[in-house]
């Protein structure tokens, strides 16, 4: 408020207000945690409405999208490499052993805990599969 960035002030306050929204509807202590899953979700409907509006042609939006986008991104934590992930995966291939692509709920149940927040699971997912299958 200081600064006087009114982009940044518009973010802050609307994260924060889906914090609290989230926090009201289940029922969650607010947490480091919770606060991550609040800011994935928004920086996925940012990512999704950019998409939306190059379709419409509204490049106004999309602008002003990626504004808040960009803001969203500094408040994430480091994101990992894909190589980095790829070592994460091979450890967890190690002690899970899958055989088929029937055990990718097996290995995503262990690949959540050590990935979430740090890197897009829709790589990790991707990347699971692709050696499963």
């Amino acid at each position: 408020m200081k600064e006087k960035n009114k982009d940044q002030l518009a973010v802050i306050r609307m994260v924060k207000a889906a914090v609290d929204l989230e926090h009201i509807n289940t029922k969650r202590d607010i947490t480091d945690d919770l606060v991550l899953d609040v800011l994935g979700k928004q920086i996925k409907m940012r990512n999704d409405s950019i998409s939306e509006f190059e379709k419409a042609g509204r490049e106004d939006l999309v602008r002003n999208t990626k504004k808040e986008l960009e803001i969203l991104m500094t408040y994430m934590p480091e994101q990992l490499t894909q190589e980095e992930v790829e070592r994460v995966l091979d450890e967890i291939f190690e002690s899970v052993k899958p055989e088929s692509s029937r055990d990718m709920g097996k290995v995503m149940k262990e690949a959540t805990p050590k990935l979430k927040g740090k890197a897009d699971m829709k790589l990790v997912s991707t990347l699971i599969k692709e050696r499963l299958g």
